[in-house]
């Protein structure tokens, strides 16, 4: 995959991004040496490697799954600047 000019000036416009004409050729060439380097790591034989969840192997810790008996619901809505019948009231948002 190669990113061009049109592509980088896109890719500014939906990130937001004032981009000048100047730095285009710059972010082409950087944009284009990231894909490389991802396409290497996908030529990468990964075939025998187990996930990993972390660099040392370690057992998670889990806690007993227990039912408590809540009816907390007023202490957690007493900060909330509006609520109504136990539930956080927000601005409608969505017509």
């Amino acid at each position: 995959m190669s990113v061009d000019a049109t592509t980088v000036r896109r890719i500014a416009h939906l990130s937001r991004i004032a981009v000048s004409d100047a730095d285009v050729p710059h972010l082409e060439d950087e944009l284009n040496s990231i894909l490389a380097f991802v396409e290497q790591l996908g030529q990468i034989d990964v075939s025998g490697v187990e996930p990993l969840t972390s660099a040392m192997a370690m057992t998670m810790r889990l806690r007993a799954d227990e039912v408590t008996d809540g009816g907390y619901a007023a202490k957690v809505v007493a900060n909330a600047p509006v609520s109504e019948d136990n539930f956080f009231l927000v601005p409608k948002v969505v017509e």
